[in-house]
């Protein structure tokens, strides 16, 4: 049976990925769902990463597994890690299903502007207009919750645009995206549907940005359902 790597989000875990995880294996799917690097105690960065490392990091673990033709499965910010893994033309991967992913960075040119003079010119409202600039309007509430090398991970993955990098993706794609999330704008999953030559798109009503925990049996369906297909 195929196997099935399952990148989960910032900050999150696989243990938030047990239902779908299980769903799956009952059907005879061979399911990886590791904890990527920085997010739990034991798996603390000693130094910032970049997405390049995130990258580097996956490709261990597919040699270290011995896995060959698997499906990789990326939510949110393990969809940034999938795309770019993609995008590279990784020989083992057969297709790629990104649920509510990250990695379309909207140009925000007039508060990016704002934001530098403030810190250029020292302005004492500089730490209280930074926090309302991140959790209002870029809506980056996970920034304000980190700190040390994790902090800098987060400035050096959002500094990465990974539009250009859709193109490049030849494998087959499976684009899941909950109608109501607000996280990740279903726009960037409509953009990327367009992008992906050889995509398709599933558009959940009624979901978040999180359908593996609104709905799990609903994404465990959809994902059996498209692996099957090959």
């Amino acid at each position: 049976m195929p196997t099935i790597i399952i990148l989960h989000g910032w900050k999150s875990s696989k243990e938030k990925w047990q239902k779908v995880k299980q769903s799956l294996e009952i059907d005879g799917f061979e399911v990886i769902a590791p904890d990527l690097p920085g997010f739990k105690k034991e798996t603390k960065l000693k130094q910032p990463w970049k997405l390049d490392d995130y990258v580097s990091w996956v490709k261990e673990l597919v040699d270290a597994q011995h896995v060959e033709n698997f499906f990789l499965l990326g939510h949110s910010f393990g969809g940034r890690i999938a795309i770019k893994l993609a995008s590279e033309g990784f020989k083992e991967l057969k297709a790629l299903i990104l649920v509510a992913s990250a990695g379309i960075q909207e140009k925000k040119f007039c508060f990016g502007e704002i934001v530098r003079a403030l810190r250029i010119y020292k302005c004492p409202w500089w730490p209280f207009f930074r926090k309302c600039f991140y959790r209002f309007i870029l809506r980056k509430t996970d920034y304000l919750n980190v700190s040390g090398a994790l902090k800098e991970t987060m400035k050096n993955v959002l500094k990465e645009d990974l539009t250009d990098l859709l193109e490049k993706i030849e494998v087959p794609t499976y684009i899941i995206w909950g109608k109501k999330d607000k996280l990740t704008p279903l726009r960037h999953g409509l953009l990327m549907k367009e992008k992906i030559k050889n995509s398709e798109m599933d558009i959940l009503k009624g979901i978040g940005h999180t359908p593996y925990l609104e709905d799990p049996k609903l994404l465990s369906d959809k994902i059996r359902n498209y692996v099957s297909k090959f």
